[in-house]
């Protein structure tokens, strides 16, 4: 009889536990900007997984995305601005002072994000802060 009763009650919390829950209607191949047209709802259990469609729109996939699978906060982040071996503007400031020279990205990422660039006056590699028009502040 306590089988029985713990087997209703632990079917009775897995229902209660579903939850719909966004997942990818195709594949979504990684670097790939993520469309409503692309999402779908999926009534399953999955800890972390995201639910709202405005978190995940416009947002770039990671990773690949499979079709029904959950979609994680971790899958997908803003959409890069900086590619890999884009040419781009250094910048440093100090005070009154600004030094601006040219650069050729080492990696790729979004406003925000820190990525090494090397400085093509002096060879040397730097690390700076992604803007919002793809120019890097070195600190």
């Amino acid at each position: 009889m306590k089988h029985l009763l713990a087997l209703i009650v632990g079917i009775l919390f897995a229902q209660s536990a579903l939850a719909e829950i966004l997942v990818p209607a195709r594949t979504i191949r990684a670097k790939e900007i993520i469309s409503a047209e692309d999402l779908m709802f999926k009534n399953i259990q999955s800890p972390g997984a995201l639910s709202n469609p405005e978190d995940v729109i416009g947002q770039e996939a990671r990773i690949a995305l499979y079709a029904s699978r959950p979609i994680h906060a971790g899958d997908i982040g803003a959409p890069a601005i900086v590619d890999r071996n884009d040419l781009v503007k250094l910048i440093f400031r100090h005070g009154g002072l600004e030094i601006t020279t040219e650069g050729r990205s080492l990696g790729r990422g979004a406003e925000g994000e820190y990525i090494r660039v090397m400085n093509l006056s002096s060879r040397t590699t730097v690390t700076g802060r992604i803007t919002a028009s793809g120019n890097i502040e070195v600190d």
